[in-house]
């Protein structure tokens, strides 16, 4: 059973990275490279988990600064999926679906914090 929310389930960016963070498992399943598997899975999850854990915060300061934590994390991301791609884990095509993803993800947070912090 699927409890709906009016807190972070509903922030189309908290969607977006968590269908991302998704997509990044299902892709890196059968990795054997566990150092890279672990590090690119994690900090794709980061992403929706601040989002959530700053919206659940008691205040626009707390929230803000998991936000940031959040933005970070797509940086992050961001970057491994250039190394995986240059690498030979992420096809051309998808790679430069994933980065336009994480492109987008950062921009919604900058939006997002920019209206917090009004």
């Amino acid at each position: 059973m699927i409890i709906m929310s009016t807190g972070f389930e509903n922030l189309d960016v908290w969607k977006l990275s968590a269908r991302l963070s998704v997509d990044i498992y299902k892709h890196f399943s059968h990795c054997n490279d566990f150092g890279f598997k672990d590090q690119i899975t994690r900090s794709s999850l980061s992403i929706p988990s601040n989002i959530a854990e700053g919206n659940d915060r008691s205040s626009n300061k707390d929230n803000v600064k998991f936000l940031f934590y959040a933005k970070g994390s797509c940086a992050e991301l961001r970057t491994q999926i250039y190394i995986g791609s240059e690498i030979g884990y992420i096809e051309g095509p998808l790679s430069k679906v994933l980065i336009q993803e994480t492109i987008k993800i950062s921009k919604m947070l900058t939006k997002l914090i920019s209206s917090l912090r009004e």
